[in-house]
């Protein structure tokens, strides 16, 4: 019994791998290194999104991160989510987002991203979508979103997170 048990664990665990989308390729920008880059799909005639990823700064200087940009959006911005006063408020960070040396910021639903607007198509999950950064010293540098679950919290998660969180609720999807 206790074979076929893990037989049974070590299929499921194999489907898992088998079925999660590939992650984003780390990218290197002079000391900066850009990781989990992703995003989520978006529903139909949506005009906005958001992107995410982490910037670990392997040097021992700042650098800054001072734009983005994307083909499939008109207009592309640094943004902060953050509490002012119990309202929950977004600003664009028009003097860009400071990446200190040896420290990691990381751009994540509720906090800093990128906010992608006026999009010309929809992402669908399983897309890859690039989008070019501009630092202030590392330069340019282009990654791609792997695109999530509508719902999706975390790169790989693709919705399934939410989808627990109302089952457990009690909710219907």
């Amino acid at each position: 019994m206790k074979t076929m048990l893990k037989d049974v664990m070590l299929a499921a665990l194999a489907l898992v791998l088998v079925a999660a989308p590939a992650a984003a390729e780390d990218v290197k920008a002079g000391d900066l290194v850009v990781s989990q880059a992703w995003s989520r799909a978006t529903p139909g005639g949506a005009k906005v999104a958001g992107g995410y990823l982490t910037i670990e700064n392997k040097g021992t200087a700042a650098d800054k991160l001072v734009s983005v940009s994307a083909d499939i959006a008109g207009k592309a911005e640094v943004h902060e989510m953050a509490m002012d006063n119990g309202v929950m408020k977004m600003r664009h960070l028009d003097q860009g987002l400071a990446i200190e040396p040896g420290k990691t910021v990381k751009l994540a639903p509720g906090g800093y991203h990128l906010m992608l607007q006026e999009l010309k198509g929809p992402f669908k999950q399983g897309d890859k979508v690039p989008v070019t950064l501009q630092f202030e010293k590392a330069g340019k540098v282009t990654v791609s979103l792997d695109v999530q679950g509508v719902g999706a919290q975390a790169p790989g998660d693709g919705g399934q997170m939410m989808k627990k969180m109302h089952d457990h609720s009690g909710m219907k999807m």
